[in-house]
């Protein structure tokens, strides 16, 4: 079989969740192309040579974005199988997913991936049983991992760079474990994996990264959702790398509590070439993180961000400032805490705007606190849209988004869009004077920190640009 492989956004990455499969699928004698959508353009040349397509659905973005796609292969090739397979393709099964592909795969999915191309080999039939009529299928089971096919896909030269000053180096992804041991409420992963993880072999993951050294890359994102979420495994991968990589760099994301849980662990880390931390902090209300069983206070956020900086690892939180019991005054806090730790170039603008996204099988939708502030299902943007309890929340929101847009698209530098969204959420929360910020926290911003060049993360909707790639230029 003839199976096209397509990739809509990986975090601006290069996709291993194309590389990976298309491996298995080599392997059990399949020819493979791939196609990324985050990169190059809309190949109907491709199209017309697939047999059957198959669409990595990573996250929300990349979910939005496979839809899309999906329709636009409906409407060129009504003939071939179409297939989600990744992480969002169970969290976003419902009436508009089953409309779109025959088949839908989540979890560990390369064995079920293979078989449902061996199944169309035999029989093409065989898989075109309505989505509706069938359950998607989640494997959770262990898989025989090949080495990532990379060189189906785009050079690193293509993706996002790590930028460490005035230096800048090519970046490859990988991952050393798949799933959480955790269930934070909000996050896709628990919806799938339900606590449980997935260890990738130490010698198989070496020669992974072996052959990204190859291709260019000169430090590695470890994309796990949390690369401490089984710490003896992370201890191995890091011995590992260190004694084979030596002059490299690396950055992780773990959880606050797993920070902190694991305070031995960061001189080896940043010994090892750890400069860089992305941690989801959400928010500093306690009732919004219990809401979200973030495990974690708004004292552990503070305390993880001082251990790693005594290690000289630089962290990036990440933030959920918009939620149904958000308040102005709680969006500001996130600025405080962003500006208490110096980390306003650490912080990308988008980070002020997300608001919570709340799939089908979000873990939240089963709490009685939220049911009084949903309004419905959306099925294309994929999420039970929501309002807050306060009216101005969705106001402020609505500002700081198009702020920050209109910023970025400008090419405002960070401490220039802190300062906006600063005034903005001061206005809001009734506060004119916290507006203000003192010269020498703006100096000390100026200070070049390592950072990716990427900045959206896995909350967030699609941009008119990436849709555009897809279907066209979306109408005013």
């Amino acid at each position: 079989m003839k199976i096209l492989l397509v990739s809509t956004y990986e975090l601006g990455r290069q996709p291993l969740h194309v590389a990976s499969p298309a491996a298995a699928l080599r392997r059990s004698g399949h020819e493979v192309r791939a196609l990324d959508l985050a990169v190059d353009p809309w190949d109907p040349v491709a199209i017309e040579w697939a047999d059957a397509v198959a669409f990595s659905v990573y996250m929300h973005t990349s979910m939005r974005l496979a839809l899309a796609a999906a329709s636009r292969v409906r409407d060129e090739r009504p003939d071939l199988a179409l297939c989600f397979y990744g992480l969002y393709a169970a969290v976003g099964r419902d009436a508009t997913v089953a409309a779109s592909v025959d088949c839908v795969i989540a979890g560990e999915y390369e064995p079920a991936l293979v078989d449902w191309a061996d199944r169309l080999a035999i029989d093409a039939l065989a898989t075109k049983i309505p989505l509706a009529s069938r359950d998607p299928i989640v494997h959770l089971g262990k898989s025989a991992f090949a080495l990532p096919a990379r060189d189906l896909l785009p050079p690193l030269d293509r993706y996002a760079r790590y930028v460490d000053g005035e230096s800048e180096r090519l970046v490859g992804a990988v991952e050393a474990s798949h799933g959480c041991s955790e269930r934070c409420r909000h996050c896709p992963v628990p919806a799938v994996y339900n606590g449980r993880t997935q260890v990738i072999d130490v010698g198989l993951l070496m020669a992974d990264v072996s052959q990204l050294v190859a291709a260019g890359a000169r430090h590695i994102t470890f994309a796990d959702p949390d690369f401490l979420s089984g710490p003896a495994h992370a201890r191995r991968v890091i011995a590992a790398f260190a004694e084979r990589f030596p002059d490299m760099s690396f950055d992780v994301t773990t959880k606050v509590e797993h920070v902190l849980a694991n305070p031995d662990l960061w001189e080896d880390m940043a010994a090892a070439g750890c400069t860089l931390v992305v941690s989801a902090v959400e928010s500093l209300n306690e009732t919004i993180l219990g809401l979200l069983d973030k495990g974690h206070t708004a004292a552990m956020a503070d305390a993880a961000m001082v251990l790693l900086r005594e290690h000289g690892v630089e962290p990036a939180p990440s933030f959920l400032p918009f939620t149904p019991w958000t308040t102005p005054s709680d969006v500001l806090d996130i600025l405080d805490f962003v500006a208490r730790h110096d980390l306003i170039p650490n912080v990308d603008a988008v980070q002020y705007t997300l608001r919570l996204l709340l799939p089908d099988q979000s873990l939240l939708l089963g709490l009685p606190e939220i049911a009084p502030f949903l309004d419905g299902y959306d099925a294309k943007a994929l999420t039970h849209r929501w309002h807050a309890a306060d009216p101005a929340v969705d106001t402020l929101q609505a500002r700081l988004a198009t702020l920050v847009e209109e910023g970025v698209a400008n090419g405002a530098p960070a401490t220039t869009l802190y300062c906006e969204v600063r005034g903005a959420v001061a206005d809001a929360a009734g506060e004119p004077g916290a507006a203000e910020i003192s010269p020498s926290l703006l100096m000390a911003a100026s200070r070049p920190r390592p950072r990716l060049t990427e900045p959206w993360f896995c909350c967030a909707e699609p941009t008119d640009r990436q849709l555009d790639a897809v279907v066209g230029p979306v109408p005013s």
